[in-house]
């Protein structure tokens, strides 16, 4: 099985934090689409007649789509691969774009999953960050949506924000959780260089949340979430029973996937490709023909510290014994020491052969993962 990526590279305004690849200028987005269309069929071969387990359509904001626009590339997805019987549709989308209308229309297209980007529930928060909608308009658009029959519901939440105490973050939990989602996305600011957010701490404007504060939030968003019946199954994941995002796990569990669009990655087990991040060029290369990517041949290195990074931040851990039998790579001879210090200091437990991070091993996972790799020979 395996999955497939659509990134939609349109949105209504700029959200100050968010340094993904877009546009606020929609006048080529039906070009776009017959461009998508266009690498769908070139790409047709990448996942070897794989069946598809999940359609993920990313961005961006990929509700901007027409029902007519989500309906070709549908169209043309099923006519180009094997689909699983009951495959994963996920759309991402902002509450602003999602009328009942549009609901139904997404549910009649196939769409199963809505990943909606709430945020916050606190309006002051949200002008904060830019975001087109209102807190009223997302608690609407959740219902209007489990009216609309789709209940398979995750919505995006954010703390470590500048400003923002810990009341409000409370407040934010306890209204998505009065929505009834199946599985909550929470994400801790990361300042990216080249945002508005970026330029402000640049200039000594933006009041960057403490370590301190945004482990404690963390700490709050794990207790939260934990004690009203969701599982934490990967760092910033958290679900209801049999809800975990199989698109997203697929990543984890090094699955082939094929990523289509402006700036999409394709990984099939051996090499990546990166599409280039530019619209009018994307549209341009396509209608010749060609597909504009780069291409990096992964080394094994490479491989060992994916695995390592990306299962470590998961409840079901990295597995000892996958290590050395995939790759050949022995951690506890390699990397003994650190292994022992994390465990010693309840970081990190070792159950089974398989390393798990604890609480405390939660709130620094990277850094932990840092010391596990691999080095190029």
């Amino acid at each position: 099985m395996a999955g497939l990526y659509l990134h939609i590279p349109f949105c209504k305004q700029a959200c100050y934090y968010c340094d993904f690849h877009f546009s606020v200028n929609t006048e080529i987005k039906a070009e776009l689409v017959k461009a998508i269309i266009r690498e769908l069929e070139l790409q047709v071969q990448y996942l070897g007649g794989e069946p598809l387990e999940t359609i993920y359509f990313g961005g961006g904001t990929p509700s901007l789509l027409t029902e007519a626009e989500l309906n070709s590339i549908l169209e043309t997805i099923y006519k180009l691969h094997p689909v699983a019987p009951t495959p994963e549709i996920t759309l991402e989308a902002n509450p602003d774009d999602l009328t009942a209308e549009k609901l139904t229309a997404l549910a009649q297209a196939g769409v199963n999953r809505l990943s909606i980007g709430v945020q916050s529930f606190d309006n002051s928060v949200l002008r904060f960050l830019n975001r087109a909608h209102t807190a009223d308009e997302a608690t609407k658009c959740i219902e209007a949506a489990h009216q609309a029959g789709i209940s398979n519901l995750s919505m995006d939440i954010m703390f470590g924000l500048p400003n923002q105490h810990e009341a409000i973050l409370h407040k934010d939990l306890a209204s998505a959780i009065a929505l009834q989602p199946t599985h909550v996305s929470v994400y801790s600011l990361t300042v990216e260089e080249k945002t508005v957010f970026g330029k402000w701490a640049q200039q000594g404007k933006l009041n960057i949340a403490a370590e301190p504060e945004a482990a404690r939030q963390f700490e709050v968003v794990m207790d939260t979430l934990e004690s009203n019946g969701f599982t934490q199954y990967e760092i910033s994941n958290y679900a209801k029973p049999g809800f975990e995002s199989r698109h997203n796990s697929s990543y984890w569990q090094r699955k082939k996937y094929l990523g289509i669009g402006p700036s999409a990655h394709s990984y099939n087990g051996n090499t990546r490709q990166f599409n280039i991040s530019n619209n009018h060029r994307y549209v341009q290369a396509l209608s010749g023909g060609k597909i504009p990517f780069e291409l990096e041949q992964l080394t094994h290195a490479n491989k060992i510290n994916e695995y390592v990074f990306t299962t470590l931040r998961t409840n079901s851990g990295c597995n000892l014994a996958v290590l050395k039998q995939d790759y050949g790579y022995d951690l506890e001879t390699v990397a003994g020491k650190s292994l022992s210090r994390m465990v010693a200091n309840n970081l990190i437990t070792l159950k089974a052969n398989t390393l798990l991070l604890t609480r405390a091993g939660k709130l620094v996972a990277d850094q932990l993962a840092l010391e596990f790799f691999a080095s190029e020979k």
